[in-house]
């Protein structure tokens, strides 16, 4: 990984957390403006590590509402119908 990918996943990182914190899910659009106010070239980079994590996170979310579907419906990870036999 080179500097400014590293640099950027490590902001993405930190903005994530004060996200959390702050509950403001757009809070890492003000941090890309002011990265890009100097480097368009670690602008970029911070901006795709946030995608690709809003993106798995999304993805997991997914995931897990469609497993408590299939759970609700009687059916175990794999589709087929729970006998009772496969822990939980």
């Amino acid at each position: 990984m080179q500097l400014t990918e590293e640099l950027a996943d490590k902001l993405a990182d930190d903005t994530f957390k004060v996200m959390k914190v702050t509950g403001d899910d757009r809070f890492f659009m003000e941090v890309a403006k002011v990265i890009g106010a100097s480097s368009t070239t670690l602008e970029e980079a911070y901006l795709t590590s946030i995608r690709v994590r809003m993106a798995e996170r999304r993805a997991r979310a997914f995931l897990v509402e469609r497993l408590n579907a299939a759970k609700a419906s009687g059916l175990d990870a794999e589709g087929a119908a729970d006998t009772g036999d496969t822990p939980t």
